[in-house]
């Protein structure tokens, strides 16, 4: 068995609605848990490799002041034979989409050009999509990230020459 993101979607939903804590689906190469207490629902997939394993992820109510900043995609120096490059980094934790839906253009390729406040991308966090915008002017090097894939705050998302 496996299910789509959407079959996740309407199974969020209905957990949720339900009034239900904890639902858990477990076949031999998926495993699906959902928790609610009535605030945040939590997801934890874990899928086979071969898949994108959508997370939602919900920052801790216990470190406010540690939240993600409120700039979008602080850039960085890279380092080694990349040192002129510059990366872009995920402000936050989510689902990285290169495009605003699944039959819809990409945002940016390898060789585009870009300048502030160019959408690169969406990050998905707990059902929220945010337009991840660029802070530097350049052009694209690489794309460090595959669509739908989950990233961890201040992971390298894109390589930028910015000359």
């Amino acid at each position: 068995m496996s299910m789509d993101i959407k079959q996740i979607q309407d199974l969020i939903k209905f957990v949720s609605k339900s009034g239900v804590n904890e639902v858990s689906i477990e076949e031999k190469d998926f495993k699906i848990t959902i928790k609610t207490n009535q605030e945040p629902t939590y997801v934890t997939a874990t899928l086979p490799a071969a898949m994108p394993a959508p997370v939602a992820a919900a920052p801790t109510a216990a470190a406010p002041e540690k939240a993600a900043p409120t700039t979008p995609a602080a850039p960085a120096s890279a380092s080694g034979n990349d040192a002129n490059l510059i990366t872009i980094k995920s402000p936050m934790i989510g689902t990285f989409y290169r495009s605003p839906g699944p039959d819809k253009a990409v945002f940016v390729n390898v060789g585009d050009e870009i300048a502030p406040g160019k959408v690169l991308c969406i990050i998905e966090a707990m059902k929220l999509f945010n337009e991840i915008e660029s802070e530097v002017s350049g052009k694209i090097v690489k794309i460090l990230v595959n669509d739908a894939q989950p990233v961890e705050y201040d992971q390298p998302l894109f390589l930028v020459d910015p000359s």
